[in-house]
Order: C-alpha cells, then structure tokens, then sequence
C-alpha cells in the first residue's frame, strides 16, 4: 500500500511539473499538502501595525497527505502575505487570477526558506510598507526548477476564516503633521495677505 500511495504521488508531482513547463502553473494544480498557522503578536481582532506588530508562523507536511509526495522534489517554501477578498473588491491590482504568474493575491514575501516536513516556526516582523488591509498567509512550495507543486494556507477554502488587519506606519508624528498643516495655512494665508496689500497700493 505505502508502494502504490509513493507512486500516486510521484505521478501527482510529475503531472503538475508538466502543467507547469507548458502552460504555466493553474492554482488549481496545485496539492494543499503544507498545514500553515500564523500567529499575530497582539490579541485577536486587533489591528497590525507595520514596522511594529509580528507574526509566528509554523507550518509542516500534512499528516492526511500521500506518503512520499514530499520527497520526490521538494526544495525551498515560500511564504507570502495575501489580500483577502474583502480588500481585493474593485482593486484590479490585487485580483486572484487562476495562473499564478498573473495572480496578483499574494504580492508581500515574508521569508524563503529550504524545505524541511515538519518543525519549522518563523517570527517575521510586518514591513512598514505593507498597505492597510485584511490579509492571511500562504505558504508555497517550490521545486529545483523554481516552479510551485503544493501551498498551504492559513484561512479556510473561502478565504473566511483566521484573517487579520494591518494598517501601514508612515514614520510621522501627530505633532508633526499639524505643525504641517498649520504652516501651510498660514503661507496661504501671508500670500493671500501680501497680494491684497499690493493691490491696495495700486489703487492709491
């Protein structure tokens, strides 16, 4: 039995590799066979500040996955921030596409590392950059070619559950922000002064 799962899954892996080479990678391709959970730094339904807040995100080969379909050719996981859908509705530059060479779901990469089955946790700060938004977590495995054979995600099939926010740090102040805004009033209001002088002047 553990003979036939083994060439099941080889199969599986080869089939996707030639999808892959003649028509680029379908997400429907791919084997779910990672279980991924991400972890915020602050308490559930909180909002995540960039530059500041941090997830730990562990992740292993499924139990319920095919025995040897890792070992084949797994090489290096690559796990990326997505936009849930709730922050993808009228945003073209962030539409899931079924090839993944045009998905525009997963835009922010978070860490690369070499495949290992089980035992693996990464803390991983959010970049100040990141835009404000719901998001979850995808873990994508990739291939000596470079090519993507299976993922895991962090949310369920509907992109409903486990998602949290992030609201972008800009790096500025309060104080700083209405000590701009009163300057600029008060230039307009210096020019709006010097031209009404001038005018009267050319009146007399």
């Amino acid at each position: 039995m553990a003979i036939h799962q083994s060439s099941v899954a080889i199969s599986l892996i080869l089939l996707s590799g030639l999808v892959a080479t003649c028509y680029g990678v379908p997400f429907t391709s791919l084997n779910k066979t990672i279980g991924i959970t991400a972890t915020p730094s602050i308490p559930s339904g909180q909002v995540l500040k960039g530059g500041e807040s941090t997830l730990t995100i562990s992740w292993s080969l499924n139990a319920t996955s095919s025995v040897g379909i890792d070992t084949f050719d797994y090489r290096t996981v690559e796990i990326k921030l997505c936009y849930a859908p709730i922050s993808q509705k009228d945003r073209g530059w962030r539409r899931t596409k079924e090839k993944l060479q045009k998905d525009k779901t997963c835009q922010h990469k978070i860490v690369e590392r070499p495949y290992n089955p089980s035992n693996n946790m990464y803390t991983a700060t959010i970049k100040k950059d990141v835009p404000f938004a719901t998001y979850f977590v995808r873990l994508y495995v990739h291939n000596s070619n470079k090519e993507v054979v299976a993922f895991g995600d962090t949310t369920d099939a509907m992109k409903t559950t486990n998602l949290f926010e992030v609201v972008a740090v800009t790096g500025r102040s309060i104080g700083l922000d209405i000590a701009s805004i009163c300057f600029s009033a008060f230039s307009i209001i210096s020019v709006l002064g010097t031209f009404i002088l001038e005018k009267r002047r050319a009146k007399t």
